[in-house]
């Protein structure tokens, strides 16, 4: 038995909240066959014009999941192509990177370009990021160039483009933001993602956020994804991240990487594709452009 001055028990904790209903009003489960068919039926106005997509994102955010279940979700099968960070020590992405997705006999008409992860080591690492990225949406860096987090890409460098071509420019830069972390990321990866956007917003270049990890994040999503959007904390996060950031909430969807054959059928699928339409409709805009 306890003494007189015993200490009494913690509470319990809060219970976590849901919403009724979910706070994003446009976003329908059943729309899984339309997003599929539009991503699978999508075509850039010019003849071999390519979609180029570019992620940026702190180290072990989950850029290369991400390619990997777009991958998964599009041949309807687990894939792991792209090395997934085991750690959030060191970027696992080296080099300048084009991943293409395979449609038949050929290739999906967009691309996804992955890159280093932030590094906000240094005041002088973080602007030579912000540099690398810059090149990289100009369409000046090629395929293979390894990064150093030392010194910017030299335009004697074999790898820099100096004529890019329309498809060699990025047409959307996606943020990918791990949902899990995000209330811990340092101010200094903030002020990078603020410094790239504001490159990007200087070429109009068009932004998208993805929240990885949305299961990580909250316990109600973890045992039903299906949660996501009714999810208090998740909303709290991504209201925060938007006001942080000036990207508008409607440009930041929260997602469920895909890592097995079960996540291809417990809706995990549902918004990688939402994701990824919403994704091209935007570059496709910029792409078209007068």
């Amino acid at each position: 038995m306890g003494g007189l001055f015993s200490k009494a028990p913690p509470p319990p904790p809060s219970p976590v909240k849901l919403l009724d209903p979910p706070w994003r009003k446009h976003f329908n489960w059943g729309n899984k066959e339309d997003d599929l068919q539009y991503v699978n039926s999508y075509k850039p106005q010019t003849e071999g014009q390519q979609l180029r997509i570019l992620l940026q994102g702190p180290i072990g955010a989950g850029k290369s999941s991400f390619i990997n279940s777009v991958k998964s979700v599009l041949q309807n099968r687990p894939c792991t192509e792209s090395p997934v960070q085991s750690t959030s020590h060191s970027s696992c992405t080296k080099k300048y990177k084009a991943f293409k997705i395979k449609k038949g006999d050929s290739n999906c008409p967009f691309v996804l370009n992955d890159m280093a992860g932030l590094n906000a080591s240094s005041r002088k690492t973080r602007q030579l990021h912000v540099k690398d990225v810059k090149r990289a949406l100009k369409g000046h860096i090629k395929e293979g160039y390894r990064f150093n987090p030392e010194c910017k890409l030299s335009k004697d460098d074999r790898h820099y483009n100096s004529s890019p071509s329309d498809s060699d420019k990025v047409h959307i830069l996606v943020f990918v933001i791990d949902a899990s972390t995000i209330s811990s990321m340092k101010q200094e990866n903030m002020e990078v993602i603020e410094d790239i956007r504001d490159e990007a917003n200087e070429m109009e270049v068009p932004q998208i956020v993805i929240f990885t990890k949305v299961d990580e994040a909250c316990p109600k999503i973890s045992r039903d994804i299906r949660n996501v959007y009714k999810s208090v904390s998740l909303k709290e996060k991504i209201s925060k991240f938007s006001t942080d950031t000036g990207i508008n909430i409607d440009n930041i969807y929260p997602v469920k990487n895909i890592h097995s054959e079960s996540d291809l059928k417990d809706g995990a699928d549902v918004l990688i594709l939402h994701a990824l339409r919403r994704i091209i409709e935007r570059g496709d805009d910029f792409l078209n452009k007068p």
